[in-house]
């Protein structure tokens, strides 16, 4: 059995002193004993016996450097004063908390973006030395320090409906231009059931559709899976796109592949393709957002009744606006696999508004359309007007389960 780390190095220290100080013959006999007690290789245990104690160089790039082999003393604790304390702290909690709780990469985005907009709103109350620091802060920083927060406020349910990799072999229907990835209008589009886990009776469904360029993301509360009420939740999405629709991409449910939607985008000149059976991920852009903007939002629970729509729906008008204009995304650029391992690229958080403004392909009219909305809108406030209908709409749900429960 061999020794513990230890135990070698106390064996090493007792044995390096006579070694270093013996004939050949008598360092053979010590350098066997020392082996069989140790059972390092021969070359290194002659190495430790005849170094111990004494002054090692290391040839580096930059430079030589020196330490003592076998007394390497423990590297002391500094207790550094903490940069950021408290006083950016509880900012950082506001604007991650006014954000929806995004991740530090996308959130120094918002920081960026936001920061003087919410002063200026008078929602975050910060000094000239706070505000460099909270635009000086890395991702990483803001990952660490609000860690226990995330703690809290995690969801304990998992959606079904998780993000996947770009697989885009998709069945046309009807094709009136070829899908073009690199301009905005073309939507993914989805449903998300509210069961609450259990799938009997009516319940109401989201409709979810995403722009696979820009990233803008349209909801749409359905009163459920019928055709007529899909249909009628797409022609609402469509009417609120500041910007014109090119094509759709659904799966194979029979909400979608039905023939009023095929006829009505013959009619429009709208591109519409399907995705293969079973296969998620040819729908992963819209797929991604059915977790990180409707459950995170709304959860899990079983909504149904006109009650319950209408509430769902100004909800969803609070926060097209704040996830739109206002929540950076990143974009996957670059994949490559080295074995087992795969590398992803992504492009610099950019909000979805930002994206569509870059776009070449959009009308200077429709642009100026989306600044003139976005100069009105303050975050802080739609953000607390939206927590607003959250509670209520929990509290809804809530009253309904305990008038079961009693009946």
């Amino acid at each position: 059995m061999r020794l513990k780390l230890q135990e070698r190095q106390k064996i090493t220290q007792m044995l390096s002193g006579r070694y270093q100080k013996a004939r050949k013959k008598e360092k053979v006999k010590i350098l066997d004993e020392y082996i069989e007690l140790t059972q390092y290789n021969r070359a290194y245990a002659s190495y430790l016996l005849n170094n111990w104690g004494k002054k090692i160089w290391v040839n580096t790039e930059k430079e030589n450097l020196v330490y003592v082999l076998g007394k390497r003393k423990k590297k002391e604790r500094v207790n550094r004063k903490r940069y950021y304390g408290n006083e950016t702290l509880n900012p950082w909690k506001k604007v991650w908390i006014i954000s929806g709780m995004i991740c530090g990469k996308l959130l120094k985005k918002f920081i960026e973006d936001n920061l003087d907009l919410l002063r200026g709103y008078e929602e975050i109350q910060v000094d000239k030395k706070e505000r460099a620091k909270l635009l000086k802060i890395s991702p990483a920083t803001i990952d660490r320090m609000l860690s226990p927060e995330k703690k809290k406020l995690e969801l304990k349910a998992r959606s079904s409906t998780k993000p996947g990799t770009l697989l885009k072999h998709k069945i046309p229907i009807r094709t009136f231009a070829q899908w073009d990835e690199k301009r905005p209008g073309f939507f993914e589009i989805d449903l998300v059931s509210h069961n609450g886990g259990d799938p009997r009776g009516e319940f109401i469904q989201t409709l979810d559709a995403t722009d696979v360029y820009t990233t803008w993301t349209e909801t749409e509360a359905v009163l459920n899976k019928a055709q007529v009420y899909v249909f009628q939740g797409i022609k609402k999405i469509r009417s609120r796109l500041s910007y014109k629709m090119l094509g759709m991409d659904s799966d194979n449910g029979g909400e979608f592949i039905n023939d009023e939607l095929y006829r009505y985008c013959v009619k429009e000149k709208l591109t519409f393709t399907r995705g293969r059976a079973n296969r998620k991920n040819d729908n992963c852009y819209v797929e991604q957002k059915n977790y990180s903007i409707v459950r995170k939002t709304v959860g899990y629970y079983r909504y149904e009744g006109e009650e319950d729509l209408k509430l769902l729906n100004d909800i969803y008008e609070h926060l097209r606006l704040i996830t739109n204009y206002f929540i950076p995304t990143m974009k996957l650029v670059k994949k490559e696999r080295f074995g087992g391992k795969v590398t992803r690229k992504y492009d610099k958080p950019k909000t979805p508004y930002e994206r569509v403004l870059e776009s070449k392909h959009i009308e200077k009219e429709e642009k100026e359309m989306l600044k003139k909305v976005r100069e009105k809108l303050n975050p802080a406030q739609l953000r607390r007007d939206m927590v607003k209908l959250q509670n209520k709409l929990f509290k809804t749900v809530q009253t309904r389960k305990r008038t079961a429960k009693a009946a």
